[in-house]
């Protein structure tokens, strides 16, 4: 367990320090409606997380409550995933449905104290019976019925002599509560449909708020963790269990922000649209955000659990980026998979000076990754390069093959460019080189200088594959419909080539194909004869270059509270601010509807922005971190001025990013100015030139093989120099000042 502890784990410690509890008991209990997706990983993570850390147990429960639109291939999808993540559930997989008889018992127990009553209303009269937020309901006047009258009632509902819709049990607690669920909500409702596991048994089933709490008391469940839509149930959750009575201990429920994801919809119901209307192929597409999604494209368990970790668990809902995703599975595949070449768009190349073949032995890792490994790589007179690594005339900075310069092809030798056969439309359809005996890499004595190497594979060799490009599946950054999905989210290429040693019995394999990303063996679709691989995830984050001016602004997104099935939209000032927030600020829509539908947020904004002209930085600062503390706190320690003075020392330069968060956290717990924490702790970040070259000369200094490589044309290895002076300033190093003076450097080492 990590040294640092959530707030649900210091609820969890402070309820075993006190006694309360003698063993801790979660659950993850999600409606078997649906494959579960991204956001229910963060779940899995929390609750089984959270009984393993504290030697406890975690059930699986599925809340079968609702037989019209829950399958046993769901029930199979949520076990999968549990498993997948590397969680096991305690004893057996639960089902709200084998509590349904005990459960109707708790109904009944709720009339004969007088608690509880059926209500003959339809379900408009009892929407308008219900009342508004500034307007107190009505109650129905079946409220007074008698106990017997009820008991008779819900009896005949459960044997089936009623329609749908025709009654309903309600709890009886107060029609003008100020928490709408509060008002009578429904415990019972009648539906005359086959369950997947009790068939015809129940035509009468329980509704959400009341199955949960009892099946969390009848399981012996201890922390009932949440997300923040379901905080104003908790009301309901507390009442059915007081008002039973029942014996202690019973568990509490704790909720905590749920998962959102930018390019990305984790609505069950808009994730069933994009599957059954086939905009997708099925629930496990790779670029769907389901687990099953995530698995078939190649996503690692370990890189997904990570991903949870570095998020959090936080009481205010914020946006994460899907960068940060894409950041994890890259970051632990780089240490894993082999690199192999494969050629997705097929230039062939004829030596003409070269006869017969050879094995070249080819390291499967680069220097700094701790693995060994290799393979015997054939090499050929014809071979095959992509064809963007050819160009006839090249513009300034090309420093791949041309007809007058040379380039090395990786692992093997350096050729030259002889000749262009084109076809009768002008296209290039192949090129005849010459190849310098003596320049073969690791053993090169041509003394010929090239500025690149590239990937090759052998024509004679190479297996043909299938190779499926994924992109993002939505082309804005707050998606709300079907409008915005990317087009061009897969792109297959069938006849792509590879070198051999990516050929294999056991296709459950992932590799990095050099300069194009990470690939992994489709699990379903490869065969022998044509092996499909899968784009798990480029090499870098090209998106927003590829995207920028490009893609349409995002359009607005109102946020939809949801009060017992009615919408709320936005009333006009907050539509006024939300308009100018987007339209002339130029604010992200999310935190421009999280601000809008604050007024505490707003006006903090509107003060910070008054004392330092900065829209989008203290928008993003004040919509996630400010929030997150009034979410926990009543007071802050800081105020708006200082949360001004903060951002003007990042937009200035004076302090990065990085120690931004470093100040903020401080200035939670001391309450100092943020001027004052810079100047005690010596953060200021490091733009100097002069103070940097040192840094600069010692990196170079030490790693001579990695600036060889970087000089024969290794040009990947800018980023470990970046990297490594950045990591010998402590972070303070000026990313901009540090890149100039690094390109400088390596100019003239």
């Amino acid at each position: 367990m990590s040294e640092s502890k959530d707030f649900l784990r210091t609820i969890v410690e402070e309820d075993l320090k006190s006694g309360k509890y003698k063993e801790v008991i979660t659950r993850f209990p999600p409606e078997p409606n649906g494959f579960p997706h991204i956001g229910h990983a963060k779940s899995i993570c929390i609750n089984f997380g959270i009984a393993r850390d504290y030697q406890g147990h975690c059930n699986l429960r599925m809340d079968d409550t609702n037989p019209t639109t829950e399958d046993m291939k769901y029930v199979e999808a949520l076990k999968d995933a549990v498993t997948w993540l590397g969680f096991e559930w305690a004893d057996k997989v639960y089902f709200a449905s084998d509590y349904f008889p005990k459960i109707y018992d708790y109904a009944v127990k709720l009339i004969q104290m007088g608690k509880a009553y059926v209500d003959s209303l339809n379900e408009e009269e009892i929407r308008e019976y219900r009342g508004t937020v500034m307007q107190a309901g009505k109650r129905s006047k079946f409220a007074e019925r008698s106990i017997e009258e009820n008991l008779d009632l819900l009896e005949r509902m459960k044997n089936g002599e009623f329609r749908d819709g025709e009654h309903v049990l309600r709890a009886k607690i107060d029609m003008s509560a100020a928490n709408m669920k509060m008002r009578d909500p429904l415990l019972y409702r009648i539906r005359h449909a086959h369950h997947f596991r009790s068939g015809d048994e129940w035509c009468i089933y329980p509704m959400y708020d009341f199955a949960h709490c009892l099946s969390d008391y009848i399981e012996g469940v201890t922390h009932s963790i949440c997300t923040l839509e379901f905080e104003n149930n908790r009301d309901i959750y507390d009442w059915v269990l007081d008002a039973l009575e029942l014996t202690p201990p019973r568990p509490y429920q704790h909720e905590f922000a749920r998962l959102g994801m930018n390019y990305t919809v984790m609505s069950k119901r808009k994730l069933l649209e994009l599957v059954n209307g086939n905009y997708v192929n099925g629930w496990d597409d790779p670029r769907l955000p389901t687990i099953a999604g995530y698995k078939r494209r190649g996503y690692t368990p370990e890189s997904i659990l990570n991903f949870c970790d570095q998020i959090g668990i936080a009481k205010a809902n914020s946006m994460v980026d899907v960068a940060q995703l894409e950041f994890c599975i890259r970051d632990d595949l780089n240490t894993k998979v082999p690199r192999v070449m494969c050629v997705l768009d097929p230039l062939k190349i004829t030596i003409e000076n070269y006869e017969g073949e050879e094995a070249i032995d080819a390291s499967y890792y680069p220097h700094d990754v701790p693995k060994e490994g290799s393979r015997k790589l054939p090499f050929s007179r014809e071979i095959y390069i992509e064809r963007d690594d050819f160009m006839e005339n090249p513009p300034e900075g090309y420093f791949r093959l041309t007809p007058e310069q040379p380039v090395r092809l990786k692992h093997a030798y350096i050729i030259t460019c002889k000749e262009i056969v084109k076809d009768a439309s002008g296209t290039i359809t192949e090129i005849k080189a010459e190849y310098h005996p003596e320049s073969k890499s690791g053993s090169d004595t041509s003394g010929i200088k090239v500025k690149s190497a590239i990937h090759w594979v052998s024509a004679k060799h190479a297996k043909a594959v299938e190779v499926r490009l994924y992109e993002r599946l939505y082309s804005v950054e707050a998606p709300e419909g079907l409008e915005d999905l990317n087009p061009d989210s897969l792109h297959v290429i069938k006849n792509a080539f590879v070198e051999p040693a990516v050929i294999t019995e056991k296709p459950d394999v992932r590799f990095q194909f050099e300069r194009q990303g990470y690939f992994y063996a489709d699990p379903i679709d490869y065969t022998d004869e044509k092996p499909v691989f899968n784009k798990i995830v480029g090499l870098k984050d090209s998106w927003s270059k590829k995207t920028e001016g490009a893609v349409p602004a995002p359009k607005p997104v109102v946020q939809k509270v949801q009060v017992e099935g009615e919408v709320t939209p936005m009333n006009e000032v907050e539509q006024a601010s939300f308009d100018r927030y987007t339209k002339v600020l130029g604010l992200n829509n999310e935190i421009a509807n999280i601000l809008a539908r604050d007024e505490q947020l707003s006006r903090f904004y509107e003060e910070s922005l008054s004392i330092f002209n900065s829209p989008v930085s203290i928008a993003n600062l004040v919509a996630n971190e400010v929030a997150r503390e009034l979410k926990q706190e009543s007071a802050l320690n800081f105020s708006a001025k200082e949360i001004a003075e903060l951002v003007k020392m990042i937009d200035e330069g004076t302090i990065s990013n990085k120690i931004a968060k470093q100040v903020f956290e401080e200035m939670l717990t001391s309450g100092e100015n943020p001027k004052a924490i810079v100047e005690a702790k010596g953060l200021t970040q490091i733009s100097d030139p002069e103070k940097l070259k040192p840094i600069i000369d010692d990196v170079i200094a030490k790693n001579p093989d990695n600036v060889a490589k970087f000089k024969a044309g290794n040009t990947n290895l800018f980023g470990f120099f970046v990297g490594q002076v950045l990591k010998n300033s402590g972070g303070k190093a000026n990313p901009t000042v540090v890149n100039e003076l690094v390109s400088e450097k390596l100019k003239h080492v």
